[in-house]
């Protein structure tokens, strides 16, 4: 029986698509993947539908390539910009004293109905961090239990309605249906956080190429989320204009000598913007100063996002830094330096059967936790983008095979059987082919940091 899950993870500088297939003991392997260079976007966000769509689709169909599928509906990324977040309650009688998956959804909607959501914003996520059955409290299933009261808080994520909009345009015009949409650093934190470190309190924050998301998770449940519009194109920018040398070349100088650490005393030659026929020596010294200047400043405006949240005192397991400009040589020493010596880890996605080597790497975070949140490792409960509960309950899961299965049977009938044979069928030498092309475009990825 066929349960394939696609991953769209739409960034600032790449789309990445990956496609994994999901067997009867829950298994997952990844069988495809594709990634496009980002058009039509700026700090994660759609600004033109008709080049975004178009590098959705040239992602897409290369990940299709590799898998031998036609699987179009997916589990898409939506960035941290344009959202906000609130707390709200909700409390429901149980007239028949059992609390089952009815009485727990009644709960949450009550939560969704009382919270004070403006009309230009939509929900993205709903999430639960305490349950309270009549006067016992901090309950970590309901299910099941007997009371007279459910009472639930509940942690709401919301994006405007016309960034939403924007996204689902482009994501329908590339020919793909949404499944759900998750925000980012959501998934980036299914993809890097171990059970320790959720129950223990812990910030993930994800340093990608124009953005920085930030989700602090408490007792397994997320609590706060932000977001900043600095990533680590800004460094190249400021290279560009404390160097006078094309931005290119700044690109060449960040991933070759980029350091926090202690410079080398080097002088370097290098073209200057507007006339590269002619070059400039610059000391090594002033690539380093320019670097951790940005650098220092993102993570001091993080650092006082955390402690916005009022729950620094509760992440015991410290922050896990994940995204491209994570790879920075020595961030992590300058993070925990600016977190008050809170413990800092760099953290890949989780490995998954399958995956290619270039996968193994912080740039992915999001796209990996993508398809493992559609494999079932989302938190217990949840409202989703559809105002609908998900969870872990066994029937559910049988639910979503079956409506895989469909989409699937559903692709078979609406496409010619010579074009479903060239898809299936895909000859050994052209798969190679497809990841050759993949190594490609991950080397040109890693270029943009």
């Amino acid at each position: 029986m066929l349960n394939q899950i696609l991953a769209i993870d739409i960034g600032s500088s790449k789309i990445s698509a990956l496609i994994a297939q999901k067997n009867e003991n829950d298994e997952l392997k990844i069988i495809g993947a594709g990634i496009a260079k980002s058009n039509g976007l700026k700090k994660g966000v759609i600004t033109n539908i008709d080049l975004a769509s178009k590098s959705i689709k040239n992602a897409l169909n290369d990940a299709k390539r590799v898998a031998g599928t036609n699987i179009n509906s997916a589990i898409v990324s939506i960035s941290g910009a344009y959202t906000k977040s609130i707390n709200s309650n909700g409390i429901v009688n149980i007239p028949n004293k059992e609390i089952t998956i009815n009485e727990i959804n009644r709960v949450m909607q009550t939560a969704l109905y009382n919270a004070n959501i403006p009309n230009e914003y939509e929900i993205l996520h709903a999430l639960p961090y305490n349950f309270k059955v009549d006067d016992q409290d901090n309950i970590e299933d309901p299910n099941g239990m007997n009371g007279g009261r459910l009472e639930v808080d509940v942690h709401i994520i919301t994006t405007q309605k016309s960034n939403l909009l924007n996204l689902k345009k482009a994501v329908k015009s590339a020919g793909v249906k949404i499944k759900n949409i998750v925000l980012s650093g959501y998934a980036s934190s299914i993809a890097v956080l171990n059970e320790d470190e959720k129950e223990l309190g812990v910030g993930v924050i994800d340093m990608g190429a124009a953005t920085s998301n930030i989700v602090i998770h408490i007792g397994n449940s997320i609590r706060y989320n932000d977001y900043l519009g600095v990533g680590s194109n800004h460094i190249t920018n400021d290279l560009s204009m404390a160097l006078h040398t094309p931005l290119s070349i700044a690109e060449k100088i960040k991933l070759e000598y980029g350091s926090l650490k202690n410079p080398k005393n080097e002088i370097i030659e290098i073209p200057v913007i507007g006339d590269e026929n002619s070059t400039q020596e610059v000391s090594l010294e002033i690539v380093y100063n320019v670097i951790y200047a940005r650098v220092e400043e993102t993570l001091m405006i993080l650092a006082k996002s955390i402690e916005k949240s009022g729950l620094k005192e509760q992440m015991g397991a410290g922050i896990v830094l994940t995204g491209g400009m994570s790879r920075l040589d020595g961030i992590r020493e300058l993070a925990a330096a600016i977190f008050d010596n809170m413990p800092v880890r760099i953290a890949k996605p989780k490995k998954i059967e399958g995956m290619f080597k270039e996968l193994d790497n912080p740039i992915f975070s999001t796209a990996i936790g993508l398809i493992l949140y559609g494999a079932g490792k989302f938190t217990q409960y949840e409202i989703d983008s559809n105002k609908k509960l998900r969870h872990h309950i066994e029937e559910l899961e049988k639910n979503e095979i079956l409506q895989s299965t469909s989409e699937n049977l559903s692709n078979l009938v609406e496409n010619k059987p010579s074009e479903m044979q060239e898809l299936t069928k895909l000859p050994e030498e052209e798969k190679e082919d497809m990841q050759k092309k993949f190594s490609k475009m991950f080397r040109w990825v890693t270029q943009l940091f």
